[in-house]
């Protein structure tokens, strides 16, 4: 299986979709599935009916997993890019192509 060229926290840009061009922070990453779950991006409602456990009720709101296609890495001008890798110092890393920096150590 190829590396993830997309991990948890890294900040992202929805490329398609009802949320295009919105950011957020990935918060789960599903490889077997090929989703990911962004923070404020497609988010799904659920109406909740009163319990015991939460006696108000009410609307709850949770981000939904969404096509790990649909996203791209956020460079640091806040704009889109594909990743790659290097290997700089026996080390496997991930750099930014538009820009070219490095994304993690």
């Amino acid at each position: 299986m190829a590396a993830a060229k997309i991990k948890k926290g890294d900040s992202v840009v929805v490329l398609s979709g009802k949320d295009k061009g919105r950011t957020g922070t990935v918060l789960q990453v599903l490889p077997k599935d090929g989703k990911v779950v962004v923070e404020g991006v497609n988010v799904a409602t659920k109406h909740r009916k009163p319990t015991q456990v939460n006696p108000q009720g009410g609307i709850e709101r949770t981000p939904a997993p969404m096509a790990i296609s649909k996203v791209a890495v956020a460079d640091k001008d806040g704009k889109p890019t594909r990743v790659r890798f290097e290997t700089k110092d026996g080390k496997k890393v991930r750099v930014a192509v538009k820009s070219g920096e490095t994304i993690d150590g």
